[in-house]
């Protein structure tokens, strides 16, 4: 078991991760901080979204450890991987919402399969799960009938169904307008900020990162490894690292001159 300093919540050892003999990323070691929004970022193809993917469970690493507050998710089994699984909530890239529920019963799905709760609890627990990223009004609209930047935040509340501290979404700007995008990164500040909400999160948004990301790490694929880490707005105006300053400062490359 890792020890739980600093009040970090994840901390990553040594992680390589692949498919079979393809190392995508290899040797990494960082940490979040409880209440942080934390940014995955780089350029298309490095491996953010399968790295988030490793961390919270779904894909197994090639080697190393994710430690999710103490617990070694990449080792443990049965019921001690169940209660890990339970401990936080995925947002994926569509949402990925149940196209045959409405926006309540999407919510109240993992209570039934992980709680004893009566039907009426789960409810009333969904409904501050809605209100909590403004929804509630639309407790009984299905997916189809809501706006792109409504899934988003209706996926949100049920990432959050089962109480848990931390949340990993995967590029939840992805095909939103700039206004609906900034509605959302306001929703997301507001969670960490007044709830104390950990944010894990996949983005190439930089408006978006500059907003929310109290930290960032930068992905390359080449190097397969992280190639900067901090504060986005101070890497912007201070790396010296070619390849971060392009990045961070919308820099054309010469190929595409």
């Amino acid at each position: 078991m890792s020890d739980i300093k600093n009040n970090i919540a994840i901390d990553v050892q040594n992680l390589s991760i692949g498919y079979e003999s393809r190392v995508l990323l290899q040797n990494l070691n960082f940490s979040v901080n409880s209440g942080e929004i934390f940014v995955i970022l780089g350029g298309s193809g490095c491996g953010k979204s399968s790295l988030l993917k490793n961390l919270f469970g779904l894909y197994q690493p090639l080697a190393g450890d994710v430690f999710i507050e103490g617990q070694n998710i990449t080792k443990a089994i049965g019921v001690d991987r169940q209660k890990i699984m339970t401990s936080f909530g995925v947002m994926y890239q569509e949402g990925a919402l149940f196209g045959s529920m409405n926006l309540l019963d999407n919510v109240t799905l993992f209570m039934e399969e992980y709680t004893k709760l009566t039907k009426q609890q789960m409810q009333l627990l969904a409904r501050c799960k809605l209100d909590l990223v403004g929804l509630l009004p639309y407790e009984s609209y299905m997916p189809s009938e809501i706006s792109g930047g409504m899934q988003k935040r209706a996926a949100i509340a049920r990432a959050m169904a089962l109480d848990p501290k931390i949340l990993f979404l995967d590029e939840p700007s992805a095909g939103l307008d700039p206004i609906t995008s900034a509605d959302l990164d306001s929703t997301i500040l507001d969670l960490s900020r007044n709830l104390g909400f950990t944010f894990v999160i996949v983005s190439h948004e930089l408006a978006s990162i500059y907003a929310i990301a109290d930290k960032v790490i930068m992905l390359d694929k080449d190097t397969k490894g992280i190639i900067a880490e901090g504060d986005p707005k101070v890497l912007r105006d201070t790396s010296t690292n070619p390849q971060v300053h392009q990045f961070f400062n919308r820099i054309m490359s010469k190929e595409a001159a």
